[in-house]
């Protein structure tokens, strides 16, 4: 079984192909493809609430792109999610309603519940009786999950994220919103582990280097490491870390969005496990079609 996920971010435009086998009992995901674009959705939509013309283009020749390849691996199902730009764009349902016309691509705009619970899915694994905080940080909004012995207890989206950081487009009654809802459900008694998703600290992590716990950061690590991308200029994160310019930029902001976060919650410690909206999209994908046929 094949199947194909493609996450439509404020920052860049995600694609990834899964090949599904089973053997002896055990089931395999294997990535056989994945492309990442670098459009930046959420500059346009964050300043003038609507994608731009150029962009739009992009967008569309972007879609045809990754429908060639759908159909090129033969995949036999996929899901096309789209989050925070696209959901607050003007003519977001155009774009999309064009592409399903002129490509044959469905795409659905998610809102951010619909966001969390997908990328949840990727997480359940993680998830034991200890009480968790999920961070996922993504160009235009940022998702938090609570959970306490395996349950979900509260989950909200707000419109805080890299792009938007970046481009000073968080208001402060946001950053408000997000502490309260924090305080409201942890009891500052309770020793909270946080887990992150998203680009942005998976490449925090990268830049950590070796660690005794394989997949986790400490609070204070996470502080160092953005003081040392602080350290270079853009130009040289670029240059000398190797960072993609559409990296380079946000990275700083995201951090200190996981930080702020972590904080409020008196969190010391976080999980990096590398999963994002579209590791979810495939588990849900699974499940849809693993009765279908054979794998």
């Amino acid at each position: 079984m094949k199947l194909a996920a493609v996450d439509i971010g404020s920052n860049a435009i995600r694609m990834q192909i899964t090949k599904v086998t089973q053997y002896e009992g055990v089931i395999n995901f294997k990535k056989i493809e994945y492309l990442r674009f670098p459009l930046r959705l959420g500059l346009d939509v964050f300043h003038t609430q609507k994608i731009s013309e150029v962009n739009r283009k992009k967008f569309i020749k972007l879609m045809r792109a990754f429908k060639i390849l759908i159909d090129l691996y033969e995949v036999d199902d996929y899901m096309a999610c789209a989050t925070s730009a696209m959901r607050e764009s003007n003519n977001g349902k155009d774009i999309v309603e064009e592409v399903k016309e002129e490509i044959g691509l469905k795409i659905q705009i998610i809102d951010g519940n619909r966001e969390a619970e997908l990328i949840n899915k990727s997480l359940e694994r993680y998830i034991d009786e200890r009480a968790f905080l999920h961070i996922d940080v993504g160009g235009g909004s940022t998702e938090l999950n609570i959970y306490n012995k395996k349950q979900k207890i509260a989950s909200k989206s707000f419109q805080i994220g890299s792009v938007r950081a970046l481009e000073e487009k968080v208001h402060a009654p946001v950053w408000t919103s997000m502490e309260k809802f924090i305080e409201k459900h942890i009891d500052p008694k309770t020793k909270i582990i946080s887990i992150g998703t998203g680009g942005n600290i998976n490449k925090i992590f990268e830049l950590t280097g070796p660690r005794k716990n394989k997949r986790f950061l400490d609070f204070e690590k996470i502080g160092q490491t953005l003081d040392y991308l602080h350290s270079f200029t853009l130009e040289e994160r670029i240059n000398k870390l190797n960072l993609n310019e559409d990296r380079a930029d946000v990275i700083i902001p995201a951090g200190k969005i996981y930080q702020r976060a972590m904080s409020i919650a008196n969190s010391h410690r976080m999980l990096v496990p590398d999963l994002g909206l579209k590791d979810g999209m495939m588990q849900v994908l699974y499940e849809k079609n693993k009765t279908k046929k054979p794998l």
